[in-house]
């Protein structure tokens, strides 16, 4: 049998050059950085136990205020009161019983899909919010995406490209960290009842048996009742919505195909306005709240009346009443497309079915006819505008058509006295073989209404450069947008401003051959109309000519550029067959 020797190494000592350094524990730091994240979590709270009790105890809180809050959102301002999360959801209760039920990795699943959800749910209802808050309606899921873009615009033209392309972006940003925040806050509930089971189990027992107690007693605390479900409330309207938008659109299209005077040959439209000069002008902006807020009216009532009385010493008489618009706080196009061609065009999906049709509208009549040039003046257009060959507008001028040179006044990219000076030299001045119809879009009532122009004379004007010194002097549109009760009085000025420039423009220019029709196309924002439910506009017919008012004799219109209180109030839609009818045109219908 082999012997096998064994040899013990010495002892080694300080002195030996192979002795090994003695090294100490390396500090806690290094060691966690050498462990894998799950075993560095569980050594740090193994280490401090009462932070890492704190920490799960302040995630778990922060998860459950999140899905709760999301759970309890309203979807206006005016709901958006600590009474409305003081309540019980029933979408909270039937989530906990669906995660108990599920083995780990579907309840993962279902926790996450839950958590996004309620993070769609939350950008839905804040969609709701501003949108009510400014267009005085939800916000559309089919079709107001591209709405978005008009408002990151609507920043830029206000306040700058750079502030508009950080809204846009902190809303994408924002947007995906909300939904990763929901996501998780959703699983992190969830694994808590799992962990929990038993008394998860009684818990969400004792909350259903109390939900349904007070829906069945109406239990209610500080005024709104105890048991909720309006977050599944919420995607129902949703819903809604999306069914209803679709049903509208094939209804909407056949009502387009119809239309009273779509057959009339030209020489039977508007033959009581031979040789006139028809100026149909849109003020941005000019509602019903102008003329009757206490905060507004004074300034806009004195203009009115001022400038009544000042057309009448140049021979002009006038009748006003009210029309209700399509729209509300924005989206112009919605009321200047119902004006003129009868239907109520109050969402994008009809503009755009109305817009691609041939539907005959106001504009388009006279053009119809051939006595006419029809033309529009379109300073708050910059892109190209195909909509002009369905108004029936011969030529139209945009924002860089007209030679301006001056500043913009936030959105608005000249003076309403401007854009009208550049229509008498450009259009209306010129000498002509017949008659002209125009269609005008004054801006300078738009919002943010600051700054505002001031008045200049008018042969003064020149290329606009006049107005660099009253654009630099004017308000900061930041400041006006954030005080509501500024807003409201920069929006009366405005008002003011493009009243008396559409009228002074009349007495200077204006011949005994002019009809002028101008009108409000909807009302300002919430912000400065508050909870006024009118969507109410004025609207004025101006003519030195007596016959011109006589035929809207019937029509029981206020005397004057203000329309009384008690006027009357058409649907805005219902003014091109009364207005083509009192001058004359003779129905041929067409049928869908």
């Amino acid at each position: 049998m082999p012997v096998t020797t064994h040899f013990r190494r010495p002892p080694q000592t300080a002195d030996d050059p192979d002795t090994p350094e003695p090294t100490a524990l390396p500090p806690l730091k290094a060691r966690l950085a050498r462990l894998t994240r799950p075993a560095r979590w569980r050594a740090w709270r193994a280490r401090y136990p009462r932070a890492a009790l704190a920490a799960r105890r302040t995630t778990t809180v922060l998860a459950a205020v999140l899905v709760l809050g999301a759970l309890l959102l309203p979807n206006t301002l005016v709901a958006l009161e600590p009474n409305r999360f003081a309540r019980i959801p029933a979408e909270a209760v039937i989530g906990a019983v669906l995660l108990l039920c599920l083995p780990r990795v579907p309840r993962l699943v279902l926790a996450a899909l839950f958590g996004v959800g309620l993070g769609v749910l939350t950008v839905l209802n804040l969609l709701d919010m501003g949108f009510t808050e400014y267009l005085g309606r939800g916000f559309n899921v089919v079709l107001d995406w591209g709405l978005l873009d008009d408002a990151r615009s609507y920043v830029a033209d206000s306040m700058g490209g750079a502030a508009a392309t950080g809204a846009a972006v902190g809303a994408v940003v924002g947007v995906l960290v909300l939904l990763v925040l929901m996501a998780l806050a959703a699983v992190r509930l969830g694994e808590l009842l799992a962990a929990h089971r038993e008394r998860a189990a009684r818990g969400a027992l004792l909350a259903a048996t109390v939900w349904m107690t007070c829906v069945a007693l109406g239990v209610q605390t500080f005024g709104v009742p105890v048991a909720t479900r309006s977050a599944s409330g919420a995607l129902e309207a949703q819903a809604h919505r999306v069914v209803d938008t679709l049903r509208d659109e094939a209804a909407f299209a056949k009502e387009a195909k119809a239309d009273r005077f779509g057959a009339t040959p030209g020489a039977q439209l508007v033959p009581d306005l031979r040789g006139k000069d028809v100026i149909f002008t849109f003020i941005e902006s000019y509602g019903r709240s102008a003329i009757e807020d206490p905060v507004m009216a004074p300034g806009v009532g004195r203009t009115l009346d001022t400038s009544t009385k000042a057309l009448a010493e140049a021979g002009y008489r006038a009748r006003s009443g009210w029309l209700t618009s399509a729209t509300y706080g924005g989206s112009s196009w919605l009321g200047h497309s119902t004006f003129m061609s009868g239907l109520w065009v109050d969402n994008q999906q009809r503009y755009r079915t109305v817009t691609a049709g041939d539907h005959l509208t106001l504009t388009k009549a006279f053009e119809k006819t051939g006595e006419w040039d029809t033309v529009g003046v379109m300073p708050g257009v910059q892109k190209a505008w195909p909509e002009a060959e369905w108004y029936g507008l011969d030529k139209v001028y945009d924002a860089f058509d007209v030679g301006y040179r001056g500043p913009k006044f936030s959105w608005s990219t000249m003076p309403d006295q401007y854009a009208l000076e550049a229509f008498q030299r450009l259009e209306h001045g010129r000498e002509r073989d017949r008659p002209l119809m125009a269609e005008i879009i004054l801006t300078s009532s738009h919002q943010p209404w600051a700054p505002i122009p001031e008045l200049v004379g008018w042969d003064e004007i020149g290329d606009g450069s006049v107005f660099d010194g009253i654009e630099e002097s004017g308000e900061e549109a930041a400041d006006v947008i954030a005080d509501s009760a500024r807003s409201k009085e920069e929006y009366g000025k405005s008002v003011e401003y493009s009243v008396t420039s559409l009228t002074q423009w009349l007495e200077r220019y204006g011949t005994d051959d002019t009809v002028l029709v101008f009108l409000g196309d909807h009302e300002p924002i919430t912000r400065v109309t508050g909870d006024r439910t009118s969507r109410d506009v004025p609207v004025s017919i101006v003519a030195k000519d007596p016959k011109v008012l006589d035929a809207i004799a019937d029509w029981n219109w206020t005397e004057g550029l203000e329309p009384a209180q008690d006027a009357p109030v058409w649907k805005m839609s219902s003014f091109r067959d009364r207005f083509l009818t009192a001058y004359g045109s003779t129905p041929h219908p067409t049928k869908d």
